[in-house]
């Protein structure tokens, strides 16, 4: 199961962006979607004009299976591992039926806000159809935002849960709610230096710098990550500036960067950050690094050709690039 952390960021532009967590890598590229390439849709006909796409998919036969995206108009949303929570259902003749797969470019290629997937949302079952007999369903859920509001999306035994999410930041498991509730554990944390509340009696002093942030979790398990990014990002502060803005957005999603060899999967197999991405959904410019590769390297989907109907491949660029000073 995949461990991936996906959030939120706001200066001058609005930001977002995740990280992927996993073993290994599927071949995954930059992957621009023209407005007129169509989506075959499994129950819902042809999607054949809509919002032009970029973010990171695994392309197959075609298609791009999207693991985050952002559309023209600014509007961002990702799929992360919710394994053993996620139900997917037969189709539905009372809803918008809609593969696991498809969710991303069925939101992100018709609505321009949150509050245009909220309308989609309550519309749709997701099926419960694999994109191939290789590709079987991924067990997911989905942060959805722009740069007035995030969502969580949940498809649980209930049905279709969608949540407001206040801090812009998603994990892996538990669901949302509880994800949210764990927040309560580390109210007394805080960037400023402790004051002495454990006793009177005694005569306490801090000793280093950041010792407010006692108690903030440091292991790689979905929950810790999840405090610990919401930390990090509520926090966080930086410029307006683009540079400054994307530079401090990768510090936020490097606090939960997992390094080979800290998360044993056991056959000589290790879970590593992937990749990590940083979207300007304002301007449409999509910035990853990978594990091997910690230069941000940079794909502007409006240096494309967004009225085609073909895909736009970048492969990633995974070799580490040294700056040599002499």
């Amino acid at each position: 199961m995949t461990m991936c952390t996906a959030a939120t960021y706001r200066t001058k532009d609005f930001y977002f962006g995740r990280t992927l967590d996993y073993e290994f890598s599927y071949g995954d590229e930059v992957t621009i979607v023209p407005r007129d390439y169509p989506f075959p849709l499994r129950c819902m006909g042809e999607m054949k004009h809509h919002y032009a796409l970029i973010g990171m998919a695994h392309v197959a036969d075609g298609y791009p299976l999207y693991y985050d995206a952002a559309n023209e108009k600014g509007l961002c949303m990702a799929g992360l591992n919710f394994v053993g929570n996620a139900v997917y259902r037969e189709p539905d003749p009372q809803k918008d039926n809609i593969a696991q797969y498809e969710l991303i470019p069925w939101i992100l290629g018709q609505c321009d806000s949150v509050a245009q997937a909220r309308d989609l949302l309550a519309r749709i079952c997701v099926v419960n159809l694999p994109f191939s007999a290789q590709l079987p369903v991924a067990q997911l859920h989905w942060l959805i935002a722009d740069r007035n509001e995030a969502i969580t999306v949940e498809a649980v035994e209930s049905g279709v849960m969608v949540y407001d999410n206040p801090v812009g930041v998603l994990t892996n498991n538990p669901p949302f709610p509880m994800q949210m509730f764990q927040l309560n554990n580390y109210m007394h944390v805080s960037p400023r230096d402790p004051q002495n509340t454990f006793s009177e009696k005694l005569s306490l002093c801090r000793y280093s710098r950041g010792m407010g942030g006692i108690g903030i979790p440091g292991d790689l398990s979905s929950q810790s990550r999840f405090v610990r990014v919401a930390f990090t990002k509520l926090n966080s502060r930086s410029g307006d500036a683009e540079e400054e803005s994307v530079s401090q957005f990768f510090h936020i999603l490097g606090s939960v960067d997992q390094q080979r060899g800290c998360c044993d999967l056991g056959d000589g197999k290790y879970e590593i950050t992937l990749y990590t991405s940083c979207c300007n959904a304002d301007r449409g410019v999509y910035y990853y690094t990978t594990y091997d590769n910690h230069q941000i390297t940079a794909v502007d989907m409006h240096q494309e050709q967004l009225d085609g109907a073909s895909l736009v491949r970048y492969p990633l660029v995974r070799g580490e690039q040294i700056y040599r000073q002499n």
